[in-house]
């Protein structure tokens, strides 16, 4: 791949197409520049390809490279035209949407869905033996979804078959027809006993497309998820992309498959967290769902909670949070019924952005809420396997832990990269840092960023073919760090020390309640000594001293003294002037 100096990439999202154009200079990849235009995968275009065109044109104009000859990208280069790779993702059209079926609920089907987010699916349906469903009402839903692609999985190698054929047929009873390609038969993944593939196979053969993989539960105590991802993204890339206005064209054009946009972003995450050897969460907040990422010890999970948005789904978040939460974070007097209205008035309008301040402060308590929900859900779907038998001490049962604990462990976390417009296109850096750490309330020290102009999928992608340029633009076009965020473990008394910090030769003591923002440039890092008070912890026990080194950013080194589990004051006036107090420390105007 060293000959390859010039690299297009495009993302066909909802609404929006993305190209960008990396170049070789020197010895590391860089982003030159940017292209936008609407996509057009529905009417009156019905097809994708002229929206990449739009947006390819724009890079074209732009870096004042020819990319564009007789109407359509020049791949390889020749004579200093075209470029020598183009990739694309897509998430047009709905992205890929999926059911999927398990035995046991909270064991195989939850497998089921690990598989599908890992690949880049929205859920659209999760059906089990034992979901509490009557089997006419599932047929019933199989039927009305029309989901592109259906993951059926269950049972361990050598167990019992029974359960699946009874999945199996329910299937034949539904007689499931895909979303896209009239008279195509819906591609159906089996993952499940290999001892039951062949009375499965007899039951759904004539009236399904059936890909048999490795069981992603071939034991009860171990996942293998991998053969169901590729699965998926090989039947993605056939048969829903295929089917899809425009993508068919598209696709002669790419150097390599394309890649759905969730699944993209779940790589050059993947690939900075193996990388660095770090513990990495992202998130990427849009209009309609929230998409949260998480490597934690080397496992990978992805979730998307499909009804939490800053836009179309707004009211979902109303919904779901309630009023209370969502007005706790507005630091300004204001009646639910206002707040209601404002909600409802950008779900009717999801394309206008806010004029005011107020208007501004209370998207961005609308935000911290739709990321607290869905790291939540995430944080439910991120965890050890159940029903996994373990050796117990007689003190290990009096604890009543239970298998299936959550893998995500904030005083692990080394970094949160945000994502979405709320997010990376706040008007301040000081906003994004904030709503960030409100929503996700880190422990310990952790590194804040967000994406800049979100070329994360594109990235993804290029990873699985160039993981060092993908790396290289990452770090210094794409992150954008806010600095380090330290943040003690515990409860105290209002003004009294909750920790102690030494840095640059200066000692300051940060009262419990508070936040202080100390400046500190990025690129620039500093060791600190942190000394917290008997109670707390910075991630190296109750009252122990950590030194650590910080690095700067946009905002500077965080420290959030206002305890962990985080407590707003539930008396209107007091929890006024704590966020007044909070907001000032970041600088942030205040609503007059």
């Amino acid at each position: 791949m060293t000959d390859i100096k010039t690299i297009l990439a495009t993302d066909c999202g909802s609404t929006t197409t993305k190209a960008i154009l990396i170049e070789k200079q020197g010895d590391e990849y860089r982003l030159i520049v940017r292209g936008e235009a609407p996509t057009t995968v529905e009417a009156p275009f019905d097809d994708v390809t002229v929206g990449v065109l739009n947006a390819v044109r724009e890079v074209d104009e732009l870096s004042g490279r020819r990319i564009l000859v007789d109407g359509k990208i020049l791949v390889p280069s020749n004579g200093g035209e075209g470029v020598d790779l183009y990739l694309s993702t897509s998430s047009a059209g709905g992205g890929l949407q999926m059911t999927v079926a398990g035995v046991v609920k909270s064991m195989s089907a939850e497998s089921a869905e690990r598989a599908a987010l890992g690949a880049g699916a929205i859920i659209i349906d999760v059906i089990a033996v034992d979901d509490g469903r009557k089997e006419y009402e599932k047929v019933q839903r199989i039927r009305e979804l029309r989901p592109d692609m259906i993951l059926m999985s269950g049972g361990t190698d050598g167990g019992t078959t029974t359960h699946l054929v009874e999945i199996a047929e329910m299937l034949l009873s539904a007689d499931p027809r895909p979303r896209l390609g009239i008279g195509m038969k819906l591609p159906v993944i089996y993952a499940g006993n290999k001892d039951a593939v062949g009375a499965v196979s007899d039951i759904v053969e004539k009236i399904v497309d059936l890909k048999v993989v490795d069981n992603l539960r071939p034991a009860i105590d171990r996942e293998n998820l991998f053969p169901a991802r590729e699965a998926i993204h090989e039947l993605f890339l056939q048969h829903v992309m295929q089917q899809a206005p425009g993508y068919g064209k598209l696709m002669t054009w790419t150097s390599a498959g394309i890649m759905s946009t969730p699944n993209a972003v779940g790589k050059i995450i993947q690939a900075i967290a193996e990388q660095d050897q770090i513990n990495v969460l992202a998130v990427d907040i849009g209009g309609a769902t929230t998409d949260v990422f998480s490597v934690f010890d080397g496992v990978f999970t992805r979730t998307v909670s499909a009804n939490l948005g800053m836009s179309y789904s707004i009211c979902n978040v109303l919904a779901e949070s309630g009023i209370a939460n969502i007005r706790r974070w507005i630091p300004f007097q204001t009646d639910e019924g206002y707040v209601r209205n404002e909600l409802r008035n950008k779900m009717i309008r999801p394309t206008t952005i806010p004029q005011t301040l107020r208007d501004l402060y209370i998207e961005q308590a609308v935000s911290r809420e739709a990321l607290r929900l869905a790291f939540d859900h995430h944080k439910s779907l991120a965890r050890e396997l159940k029903g996994v038998q373990q050796s117990r001490t007689i003190g290990d049962a009096l604890s009543q832990e239970s298998t299936g604990k959550t893998l995500v462990k904030m005083v692990d976390l080394d970094m949160i990269v945000g994502s979405g417009g709320v997010l990376s296109h706040a008007p301040l850096r000081q906003q994004a840092a904030m709503m960030m750490l409100d929503a996700y309330q880190p422990e310990g020290v952790t590194m804040l960023a967000v994406d800049s102009i979100f070329m994360m999928p594109q990235l993804g992608i290029l990873s699985t073919i160039m993981p060092e340029a993908a790396s290289q633009v990452f770090n210094r076009d794409c992150l954008i760090k806010l600095g380090t965020s330290i943040a003690p473990m515990g409860v105290g008394k209002e003004g009294q020390p909750a920790c102690q910090i030494e840095i640059n030769g200066e000692t300051i003591s940060i009262p419990f309640g508070s936040i202080r923002v100390i400046p500190l440039k990025a690129g620039e890092k500093a060791e600190m000594l942190i000394t917290p008070s008997k109670g707390f912890d910075v991630g190296a026990g109750k009252g122990h001293p950590h030194t650590v080194e910080v690095e700067g950013g946009e905002v500077g080194v965080v420290i959030d003294a206002r305890g962990r589990p985080l407590q707003i004051p539930s008396d209107d006036s007091q929890r006024l002037a704590k966020l007044k107090e909070w907001f000032a420390a970041f600088g942030l105007a205040e609503v007059k």
